[in-house]
């Protein structure tokens, strides 16, 4: 196993657990559907960036983690108020379980009922011509000449699993479920104003309006908290620590700029999938 040493400040001093550690995935052949994790904090742009590379590639169905909020009653509170960003809001088992069928069995759960695309995003950040052009170039790849066709010539199914906590302690096992892991960095300026910006979500009770000063208090404490061992000095709007990306096989944009254009944003995921697709291939 890799030296995991860099990940001390990952867990809590207070309640320490296991630090992540990075697992070959099984061999694609083995699988029914490759799942293809975009995390990052909320309102980075990763359900938008999921509906577009639904239109992009074929066979390709998405699944949210935010279908599997516990009710809102179990819900833990903080600062005197509700907390649906920490992975106690979240039914884990449920959601390795979706995970494990959609690999062996290349479907979406039946038990799953998903309320969060019912949620809008607003209006699509990517232009139509770029749309067009990369679907041509996945067309293109798709070829029976072309390195995509061997890919997807079994019937194998793409699964974007859309997740604001996806990387961190508590998900280990989940994480090993995940073939290939994408992250999305935001500042925290952007991420208040679209989150603040949001009319709201459905939810299993109805619907959930963010009450005034909750992603200060909430939202983006937790993001620090849970994503910081990702990043430099675990400053979360610095430098993204790109040895410990590598140990743990997740994958961002070059760079140090936080806030990126959705449409490179989208030219890199559709770039990257198919070059992590063609390389599980040769395993």
């Amino acid at each position: 196993a890799p030296d995991s040493s860099h990940l001390k400040h990952l867990t809590s001093p207070v309640s320490p657990k296991q630090p992540l550690t990075r697992r070959a995935s099984p061999p694609m052949t083995d699988q029914k559907a490759v799942v293809v994790a975009l995390s990052g904090c909320s309102s980075s742009g990763k359900t938008t960036l999921a509906r577009l590379l639904r239109d992009i590639f074929p066979n390709t169905f998405i699944l949210h983690e935010d279908d599997f909020y516990r009710a809102e009653e179990e819900l833990p509170s903080k600062n005197g108020l509700l907390d649906w960003d920490c992975p106690q809001a979240i039914n884990i088992p449920d959601m390795e379980k979706a995970l494990a069928h959609i690999r062996t069995a290349g479907t979406f759960p039946p038990f799953v009922d998903s309320k969060e695309d019912q949620n809008s995003v607003g209006a699509c950040p990517v232009s139509a011509d770029k749309i067009a052009a990369l679907q041509a170039k996945v067309a293109a790849w798709l070829r029976p000449s072309a390195p995509g066709h061997a890919v997807f010539a079994s019937g194998l199914r793409l699964c974007l699993f859309d997740g604001f906590l996806l990387y961190c302690s508590e998900m280990q096992a989940a994480m090993r479920l995940i073939d290939v892991k994408l992250f999305l960095t935001v500042s925290r300026a952007r991420a208040t104003h679209r989150r603040e910006a949001r009319d709201g979500y459905v939810t299993l009770e109805g619907f959930w309006k963010d009450p005034p000063g909750y992603v200060d208090a909430i939202v983006w404490p937790n993001y620090a908290d849970a994503h910081g061992w990702l990043f430099e000095g675990r400053d979360v709007e610095g430098s993204l620590d790109r040895g410990v990306l590598r140990e743990n096989g997740i994958l961002a944009q070059a760079g140090d700029e936080l806030d990126i254009d959705m449409e490179k944003i989208l030219e890199w995921a559709v770039d990257t999938v198919m070059t992590e697709l063609e390389r599980r291939l040769k395993q």
